[in-house]
């Protein structure tokens, strides 16, 4: 019976023992044992903390806003059924209202050509409540693109960024008079640029994208960046369930067209004369297998369907089944990448084309001409 408790003894003082040493360690006493590392899940650098600021938009729609026009329009329809029969007046008169801003002090404007096209009578109203009458000194169907005059000096004028350096994620702001609610400021970002199939195929304008609300009555009015720069100018809409898409012409294509207007009235296209189809794989095929013309190599690009006789594509010896690669040193891939770029040539100026035919590759010079306007 004692050695029973002399062993009982001993296993309570290693007991205590036990626990003065985990309490020791509780109370900072004894050194704790070295922790495993956790593992490393990210090796992101280090940033600096976002800061406060100023609201951007706020700033920018302060400095391009005033520069904001509403247009208003009056076409005059003939109605010949008013006059034969008595239905109606045989004039009838269709209103319609668009947005555009102010690009000299002296009353020069950008607009959408839609808006202003086939009116008998503009006005311009300015944010602060003064009205003029509009002069349309031109308008380019292609680009939608078109400058009004008004009589007045000293105006607030918008100023125009470079739609060349556009990235997606920058801010997109837009500013008109949706509906006839003037100055409405709708905001989002810029989804996309050099949007060709924005709004059909064949397209000559690369269209900047934005989440930015656009509605009936914002046509011609700017899109503008976060340091109040006019980047764009808004087209076309794209509907879609839950949201919209809205499209916007680059600010350096309407500026390029608008001098083009001011100086002799009208918008220049170079033109060269061939039908083109984008080329696949699968289309590259059918053609191999259906046709004895020409064979076409299995590739992405673009082809050329088609040469209209008496043309600078003819004229240059351009042929059917040659493929299109670069355009004056630009690549291209789809039939509007060869439009856009012949586009930023000049009539009568000679472009190089880099052609592949029969698997050779070879450079062609052809001299644009003036693209015919239809009647």
């Amino acid at each position: 019976m004692l050695r029973f408790l002399g062993w009982m003894g001993i296993a309570l003082m290693g007991s205590t023992l036990t626990s003065c040493g985990q309490i020791r360690s509780r109370l900072g006493l004894e050194p704790e044992p070295p922790r495993t590392a956790p593992p490393v899940v990210s090796d992101a650098p280090r940033s600096a903390p976002l800061q406060p600021g100023e609201n951007v938009i706020v700033k920018a729609v302060d400095r391009v806003g005033p520069a904001v026009v509403r247009i208003d329009v009056v076409k005059e329809i003939n109605n010949p059924l008013g006059r034969m029969f008595g239905l109606g007046p045989s004039i009838q008169r269709q209103q319609g209202q668009g947005s555009g801003f102010i690009t000299r002090s002296n009353g020069l404007i950008f607009t959408n050509e839609h808006v202003v096209r086939g009116a008998d009578k503009v006005a311009v109203t300015l944010p602060d409540g003064r009205s003029f009458n509009g002069k349309v000194l031109g308008g380019d169907p292609l680009t939608d693109v078109a400058v009004v005059k008004v009589v007045a000096e000293k105006l607030p004028v918008a100023t125009l960024g470079d739609s060349n350096s556009l990235r997606p994620g920058e801010w997109a702001i837009a500013i008109g008079n949706p509906f006839g609610l003037n100055n409405t400021v709708t905001a989002g970002i810029i989804s996309a640029v050099g949007r060709t199939n924005a709004i059909g195929e064949g397209q000559r304008v690369p269209y900047i994208q934005t989440d930015a609300a656009v509605n009936p009555g914002n046509s011609g009015g700017p899109l503008i960046n976060a340091a109040g720069q006019v980047i764009g100018m808004n087209t076309a809409i794209r509907q879609a369930p839950g949201a919209g898409l809205s499209f916007a012409v680059p600010i350096n294509l309407a500026k390029r067209i608008a001098q083009q207007i001011v100086s002799t009235g009208q918008a220049s296209h170079p033109y060269l004369g061939v039908q083109l189809r984008t080329l696949t794989p699968q289309l590259a095929r059918e053609i191999n297998a259906t046709s004895t013309e020409c064979s076409v190599p299995e590739v992405n690009g673009v082809l050329v369907v088609d040469v209209v006789a008496d043309t600078p594509a003819a004229a240059a010896g351009i042929r059917q089944c040659d493929l299109i690669r670069q355009v004056d040193g630009t690549t291209v891939k789809t039939p509007s990448d060869v439009q856009i770029a012949v586009d930023r040539g000049e009539v009568g100026q000679p472009m190089e084309l880099s052609l592949e035919r029969d698997g050779e590759a070879l450079t062609v010079e052809v001299t644009p001409e003036e693209l015919p306007r239809r009647g």
